[in-house]
């Protein structure tokens, strides 16, 4: 997380754009920005994780067996202020990823106000935008803007987490798993190319790597951070 959002800082600095895929080192629970702390210890199943809190909106997330993107780009860019452009990108490039593993999937469309009460977990929600398989939502994605650029986070749901048993993943859903890194591979890809970017690798300088240390300390390894509601 604090990675995330040193990249956005970066991108808002040097007008630069970057997509990142990373896993988790053990089940840990995702708060969105505005949700409540106390809140985590309605969900029983996940009372025994780690939790931190992101930077971008949204429900919930148990990063366990998920893969996790971010986005940024810099305000220059042509769909940064065209906020469902940047989510179509992302999860439209995902469903033509799995459509070569034989996987149909689909974007959710509007289908009327959204509840008063929300569940406190992402993957039990429903949002425009989010992909799902049939009736599962395997991926969905929040965003955080600050002037001079966006930073979209995303994750995608491969299988049932012991910390989140009642949400059905991609496995349950398609009755497949692809190859993690292939499909990430795919997806990178094809969303560079509705991004029209050119991707290439790139290793953090040793600056970057102090910004986002930094970052851990002062933010998002404190309890003050944690487990304070929308700073």
């Amino acid at each position: 997380m604090a990675v995330d959002e040193m990249l956005l800082e970066w991108s808002a600095q040097q007008a630069g754009c970057c997509w990142r895929f990373y896993q988790w080192r053990e089940p840990t629970l995702s708060l969105g920005y505005f949700q409540e702390y106390q809140d985590r210890w309605l969900h029983a199943a996940s009372r025994d994780c780690a939790v931190v809190r992101r930077l971008t909106g949204g429900g919930a997330i148990m990063h366990d067996a998920e893969l996790t993107y971010s986005l940024v780009v810099h305000g220059g860019h042509p769909l940064a202020a065209r906020r469902e452009a940047l989510y179509e990108a992302a999860h439209g490039s995902l469903i033509e990823a799995l459509a070569e593993f034989g996987i149909a999937a689909t974007l959710c469309r509007p289908a009327g106000d959204a509840p008063q009460q929300e569940p406190l977990l992402c993957f039990q929600r429903r949002a425009p935008g989010d992909v799902l398989v049939g009736q599962t939502k395997i991926a969905g994605s929040a965003q955080r803007r600050r002037r001079g650029a966006v930073l979209q986070h995303g994750s995608l749901l491969l299988r049932r987490s012991t910390a989140a048993p009642e949400l059905t993943a991609l496995d349950d859903a398609a009755g497949k798993m692809p190859d993690v890194n292939e499909l990430a591979g795919k997806w990178l890809a094809k969303v560079a190319k509705r991004l029209k970017m050119a991707m290439r690798p790139g290793p953090r300088s040793p600056q970057e790597e102090l910004r986002a240390a930094a970052l851990v300390e002062q933010r998002y390894a404190t309890a003050d951070w944690t487990e304070r509601r929308g700073r």
